[in-house]
């Protein structure tokens, strides 16, 4: 279908008095920016962007406690990428590897568990930063580095759970922001299945629809929203059912509960949240980076000025920040939002599409 064939289409069906829709995925953010999608959707019905950025979402206490980690003598910090940049208090993983602190970028856990079974002599901290699409195979390797007996790997979990981070966002919930339905993450979804949002629909009354990844699966899952909307119905819906099953996947699932447990846990823009982290089980603790080295954090304060937490809570649009692109740009990143390539800011200033 057409753009112009999309706009009449969501025009049609559009609820009589408008709605806020809420995706809660960075890749969906990046889809909606790329696609130009917000300028096919009727004037009063919004689309925000939500907590659905695991680097974004991490507190910044988190980075700071991986940069005092790296500095450690006989520590490496192992990391994806997108982590190094993201600022800490008063300074970065990459920052700190400029001074001397041993950080090595990796493209998985297991890469991290290998570096550790290579180097015995030292402590390996993997970052485990993620939804529950990527702590499977974080559960993975440290199950594996138990069974091998690799001692040197460890993680330091920042893994959030993403049906709490919902429930978050909804009354009672600390935001005012009144959410009339979530497009939900279509990669979680594969691991979770589509049972762990029943909560919203019933409960709150909100549907949700979970959705994939191009443009047109965002489209279908827009419309499946506001057909629901309309009609005065609150279900949960999957519109990605090539991929994502009723179910989910159970064998990823049971990884995870023998790896991980879960806990309260502090997120950027939404506080601390009940039950919305994973940590690492007791039994593993020898593989906790949090139990196996101690180490001193200093205080932890966000960048003065950044809205990057508002913008997670979907009170505000990048655009709304003072700081976007000018004291703040993806060179020169002030916040977690500018420096992931999921971030709200970063798509918003890569592709240059309002949200409006």
């Amino acid at each position: 279908m057409t753009a112009g064939g999309w706009a009449g289409r969501l025009a049609a069906i559009r609820p009589r008095s408008g709605a806020t829709l809420m995706e809660v995925c960075g890749t969906h953010t990046v889809t909606a920016r790329r696609a130009g999608i917000h300028s096919l959707l009727p004037e009063d019905v919004r689309l925000l962007s939500g907590p659905g950025c695991p680097v974004c979402v991490t507190p910044v206490g988190y980075i700071d406690h991986a940069v005092a980690l790296c500095r450690e003598p006989g520590v490496t910090v192992a990391t994806f990428g997108d982590l190094v940049r993201v600022p800490g208090s008063t300074s970065s993983l990459e920052r700190a590897r400029a001074e001397g602190g041993d950080v090595r970028v990796v493209y998985s856990a297991l890469d991290a568990l290998e570096l550790a079974g290579r180097e015995p002599e030292r402590i390996v901290v993997f970052l485990g930063v993620g939804f529950e699409t990527t702590s499977p195979t974080v559960a993975a390797a440290l199950l594996e580095a138990a069974d091998r007996g690799i001692d040197g790997f460890t993680v330091l979990s920042a893994h959030r759970l993403i049906p709490p981070a919902l429930e978050a966002l909804l009354p009672p919930g600390d935001t005012e922001l009144r959410i009339d339905g979530f497009l939900a993450p279509g990669h979680v979804s594969t691991i979770i299945g589509v049972e762990p949002y029943r909560f919203v629909a019933e409960r709150h009354g909100r549907p949700v629809v979970v959705a994939g990844f191009e443009a047109e699966d965002m489209l279908l899952g827009i419309d499946a929203l506001l057909r629901q909307l309309s009609g005065g119905r609150s279900e949960v819906e999957n519109v990605y059912r090539r991929a994502v099953r009723t179910e989910g996947n159970p064998t990823a699932r049971g990884v995870l509960e023998r790896a991980f447990e879960p806990v309260d846990c502090e997120w950027r823009g939404l506080g601390a949240i009940p039950a919305s982290g994973l940590a690492v089980r007791p039994e593993l603790a020898r593989h906790d980076a949090a139990r196996r080295v101690d180490v001193e954090v200093e205080p932890s304060f966000e960048p003065k000025g950044c809205l990057c937490g508002v913008i997670l809570r979907g009170e505000a649009q990048p655009e709304d920040c003072p700081l976007f692109g000018r004291a703040c740009s993806p060179e020169r990143p002030v916040g977690a939002c500018m420096v992931s390539s999921e971030g709200a800011c970063s798509a918003a200033h890569r592709f240059g599409r309002s949200a409006r």
